[in-house]
């Protein structure tokens, strides 16, 4: 549940450290194959949700807006928030 999802999130923050460069399509891609695979069971027991924190520009821009339509099938949701000064 969303407990479940704010605990994993307060578990991890002190061991992120963000860098670059900023490739989204990567990420985006490997989560779609879970939710595709999930797709292919028949059943909707399974909906993913990827959320991803930057601090920079995206670098792939082409490859993540394909991976996105790629990805809008699925059950998956993309949650991208942008941190800092960059430009999102």
């Amino acid at each position: 549940g969303i407990q479940g999802i704010v605990d994993a999130y307060r578990q991890i923050l002190p061991q992120i450290q963000l860098y670059g460069p900023t490739n989204f399509s990567p990420i985006i891609n490997h989560v779609a194959r879970f939710a595709a695979h999930s797709l292919q069971q028949g059943t909707a027991a399974q909906y993913f949700i990827l959320l991803i924190i930057t601090d920079g520009e995206i670098t792939d821009l082409d490859q993540t807006r394909q991976a996105i339509v790629n990805a809008s099938k699925l059950p998956m949701s993309i949650i991208i928030v942008g941190v800092g000064e960059a430009d999102f």
